[in-house]
């Protein structure tokens, strides 16, 4: 009998069998080439279809809300209030997506009609992107529903016309396998093939997927460490697939001294409650603020620790985590200048659950180095006292490239802070000013992305955006009518699309 997987409960630390089997070799191949089979079924349907498909698996996730929160709330050790936050937002991405499908300017349609040019006689050219083939997601132990099987990375391949084929995640299968049993009951609710979706399990299956010669691309969210290993599958392959990585961020947050001097109570609060929220596993956690040295920033620091005290006890999501977590207070207390200002290290996962305290840590921005970046990823703040825009800027040197950029300024600020802006874009995928990079806006504006080490990718993995990762632009050269897709053919005007240089509207 082949060994099952065990889950465990955060909380208690207490493991348990789920009854599921890793996925066996043969087993992840059928699933791939039943997956090719569904693509040509859904390549026959047009995008009305594709968009009812979306709104179905969205509906049937709702429906089943009662049955999936708790489960989820057993192996992520997340509260109700967050995981039913969460669970709305996979519902909403699946809807948002359909609005898309059925607006059709993802599409990128455009005709240049065969006649005379500057250049002389040219041919008519038709182009428009389409679905690249089955995608592979591999989704992340922080978000058990928005960034796993029903999650971003999910909806956005299937709103592309793929056919998706999900990697459990090893520290919640069960919320996994009723988020995967959920999708398929909305895939037979809108007559879409049961194919479309599939789930394996188990590290060895998940690098059988990622080999596999028919996966056409690779949607991750997780370690670097992790991603690291598939790339280096993906390297072996007779054909290259690409590999879209969110991987780690420490998101640094800049406040000046006059939003200090007008709101520092209301930006410690701020803070602290986006550095606890979730437990702080969240990947656009700010994990460095700098704060002006002084006595403000004194009184800051202390408003930051009363805010952040009164946070229950943080639980973190799995033992992995919590090591990794205090390998990183580790490296952080032990660099050079760095003090505490509120918490102590915990003891490790063979203590029981996996708890651990909110961390404040403090340095001065002239000792700040490469020792101090370091992603802690859960409740856990490096705050820098910076004492003028000279420091300020050496020690943003130091940090990695990030998935946000926070700045909470007065108007009396613009003028200084506009030279430290090309700077900060180009070494973030989002701006924030007066906010918090956490809480990510699913629309069609979002970035969620950024240099690396953040992502490995120019393309964001939330927002309607993110479905160009799973299409590919193709062009027709003096095509037949007969052989066009719809949304080429003369006449159509069921999407926007750029006729002879000329963008139409559609009507």
């Amino acid at each position: 009998m082949p060994l099952t997987l065990t889950t465990t409960d955060p909380r208690t630390g207490v493991s348990t069998d789920t009854g599921i089997e890793p996925t066996p070799d043969e087993v992840v191949d059928g699933i791939v080439e039943r997956a090719v089979g569904a693509m040509e079924v859904m390549e026959g349907r047009d995008r009305a279809a594709r968009a009812e498909m979306l709104r179905a698996i969205a509906d049937a996730l709702e429906s089943r809300r009662d049955l999936l929160i708790p489960i989820a709330q057993a192996e992520t050790g997340l509260t109700e209030q967050r995981l039913n936050g969460e669970l709305t937002r996979s519902a909403f991405q699946f809807r948002l997506f359909a609005d898309a499908v059925e607006e059709g300017s993802f599409l990128e349609i455009m005709i240049d009609h065969s006649g005379p040019t500057p250049m002389g006689p040219q041919p008519d050219m038709r182009r428009m992107l389409v679905p690249i083939g089955p995608v592979g997601v591999f989704g992340s132990s922080n978000f058990p529903f928005a960034f796993s099987v029903p999650g971003g990375d999910t909806a956005s391949a299937l709103a592309a016309g793929n056919p998706v084929i999900v990697k459990a995640h090893s520290a919640h299968p069960l919320t996994s396998r009723a988020s995967f049993d959920a999708i398929r009951a909305g895939l037979e609710e809108a007559g879409a093939p049961a194919e479309a979706v599939g789930i394996v399990y188990g590290q060895a299956a998940g690098s059988r997927l990622v080999a596999h010669p028919a996966l056409t691309a690779v949607g991750f969210t997780g370690s670097l460490g992790a991603a690291q290993h598939l790339r280096a599958i993906i390297e072996k392959r007779e054909r290259p697939i690409p590999f879209y990585g969110e991987l780690q961020s420490v998101n640094p947050l800049i406040v000046t001294e006059a939003a200090l001097e007008a709101r520092s109570v209301e930006i410690a609060q701020g803070l602290g409650a986006s550095v606890t929220g979730s437990a702080g596993q969240l990947c656009t956690k700010p994990g460095i603020a700098f704060v002006p040295d002084g006595e403000r920033g004194d009184d800051f620091a202390q408003q930051l620790a009363e805010a952040m005290s009164g946070a229950e006890p943080a639980v973190l999501l799995n033992g992995r985590v919590l090591d990794s977590f205090q390998a990183a207070e580790r490296e952080l207390e032990a660099a050079s200048g760095v003090e505490s200002l509120l918490g102590t290290r915990g003891p490790g996962a063979d203590s029981g659950g996996f708890t651990v305290a909110a961390r404040i840590l403090r340095v001065d921005a002239a000792a700040v180095s490469a020792e101090h970046t370091a992603e802690a990823f859960g409740p856990l703040v490096l705050v820098v006292s910076y004492r003028d825009e000279h420091e300020l800027v050496a020690a943003l040197e130091a940090v990695p490239d990030s998935l946000t950029a926070s700045i909470h300024l007065e108007e009396s600020d613009i003028e200084c802070i506009a030279p430290l802006i090309p700077a900060l874009g180009e070494a973030s995928g989002r701006l924030v000013f007066n906010g918090y990079p956490t809480g990510v806006r699913v629309s069609w504006a979002q970035h969620h992305g950024g240099p690396w080490p953040a992502t490995n990718s120019l393309h964001t993995s939330v927002g309607i955006t993110a479905i160009r990762r799973f299409l590919r632009p193709l062009a027709w050269q003096n095509a037949p009518q007969a052989l066009l897709p719809a949304e080429l053919r003369d006449g159509f005007s069921g999407a926007p699309r750029r006729i002879d240089g000329v963008l139409m509207l559609a009507s």
